[in-house]
Order: structure tokens, then sequence, then C-alpha cells
């Protein structure tokens, strides 16, 4: 198991403390605007099963910032704290914009009512060629690269490890730097830094912090313990001894036989 991380040493890399800057509405709000260069007049923060709750009293946490526009337009924001490689970083990112369109329709809207949907995925390590910082997409035509279907929809994948480039906006440039441990004198930077000081003065968000994680090893208890039945009743199927899978697993003989049971009561029904 990964050893917690202390409080007074999460960085903008960690999820837990990119969720709670980002909860910023200035700092969200421009940090997407100098990604997409766009304007936008007003953020919302859409709570639901997506979003996490402000004192992270539930299970079932995802730590991405989901927020939406004046316009309807749809946004979120995460940071990739694993490399999961290049197919399922693609197949998260098309998850996400298909879970953004599903969540406006089911809240009563119509197919010509959805807004822009964005999603940004912030990674500390290299993508594709690595040859570059900010990687964005959107849907064109093989036929004809100057046709861009106007579905509204763009995922931008950006990388601190990849090597600088001239053609992105300073702040996001800063804000990868920022990623990387480095601290500039750029203004938005400089806001950033001075706000996780903040944060991490606050005890009611580090008791916050100390609540999630144990969640988050409770929910891992839960899924080893789930396994390891699931792995016993798989040998109680095939046949083998009582004995024999408490010495395979580990397991006590006599919480083997309440799984036995259980098994047995299952198929007796």
């Amino acid at each position: 198991m990964a050893k917690r991380k202390k409080w007074q040493d999460l960085t903008i890399t960690d999820d837990y403390m990119f969720k709670l800057v980002m909860m910023y509405p200035h700092i969200c709000k421009h940090l997407i605007e100098s990604i997409l260069h766009i304007k936008i007049r007003e953020l919302v923060y859409l709570e639901n099963e997506k979003s996490y709750k402000n004192h992270y009293d539930s299970k079932g946490i995802r730590l991405d910032v989901y927020v939406e526009d004046a316009d309807n337009s749809r946004f979120i924001l995460e940071m990739q704290v694993r490399d999961y490689g290049e197919e399922e970083l693609g197949k998260r990112a098309r998850f996400y914009q298909s879970s953004i369109d599903y969540d406006f329709l089911a809240a009563g809207h119509k197919y010509k009512e959805l807004g822009g949907a964005a999603v940004m995925f912030f990674c500390p390590f290299k993508l594709f060629d690595g040859n570059r910082r900010v990687y964005t997409f959107r849907n064109v035509c093989t036929e004809n690269k100057e046709i861009t279907l106007k579905d509204g929809v763009v995922k931008v994948l950006l990388s601190s490890a990849g090597s600088p480039t001239d053609d992105i906006d300073p702040d996001v440039a800063a804000f990868l730097d920022y990623m990387n441990g480095k601290i500039t004198n750029n203004g938005f930077i400089t806001e950033i830094d001075d706000t996780i000081r903040s944060v991490k003065l606050d005890g009611t968000k580090e008791a916050g912090y100390m609540t999630f994680q144990m969640l988050l090893e409770e929910e891992r208890d839960e899924a080893v313990e789930e396994n390891r039945r699931e792995i016993i009743r798989g040998m109680l199927e095939h046949g083998i001894s009582i004995e024999t899978i408490s010495s395979i697993t580990k397991v006590p003989e006599k919480d083997v036989i309440a799984i036995s049971d259980e098994f047995s009561s299952v198929h007796k029904c």
C-alpha cells in the first residue's frame, strides 16, 4: 500500500490539492481561459456523482473539477497522477466527455441546447512523442483536414514533462513549470502558490484530507477483501478442500468455512 502523503507535503500535482486550489473560481476560470483561449463570464461548480462533497464524507469520490459556464459549456479538469498509457488516457478522456453530455441531457435539456464540452488532463509525465507540452484534439475530417466538425468538443492533454514551445499561453507554461516545482515571478503562479500556503494553514481542510485518506484506505481494504473472497469462492467451486484453501490464502479455516457456508446457501437458492 502506498504511504499516505503528509498534508504539508502536498503540491499542485497531488489531485487533492489541485482540487482545492481549483475551487477558487477566479483561479479555475483563468486557467481554463488560458488553455482554451476563450472568455468565460461566470463558472458554476457542478456537485453531483462525478464531483466530491465538500467534506469528503462519501465513498466513490472522483477528484476531477467539474464546472459549467454561463453559456452551458462544461469543463472537466483533472490532475492525472498515474501514467495509464496513451490508449487508456484517450478512452478516459472520451468517457469524461460522454459523461458531460449525458449529465446535460439527463437534466432535461435538448440536443440543440448542448453547450461546449472540454476535458483537460494535467500530466506530470511525457505524452506521445514528448516533443510538446500541450496537445489539443478536435474532431477533424480525415479527407479534408480544413473541415472541423462543429460539435463543440475539445480535449486537451497537458504535460509538464514535455519540451517547452513558444506557442502556448505564458500562464499555462508557468503552470506546467509549477507542476515541476519551479516557481517563477509569474503573477498567476504566485497567487496559486500563496493559495496553497494559505490552504495548508486551514485545519478544517487538513482534517478533510485525513478523512479522505481514511476513506480511500477503507475502499482499498474492502476491494482486497472482496477479491480474496472471490478467489476463495472459485477454489471452493473447484472442489479444493477448506484446509488447502486456508494454507494457500493464509485465511483462517473458520473464515473459509464462513465463506463456504455463504457460497453453499447461494447455490441452494
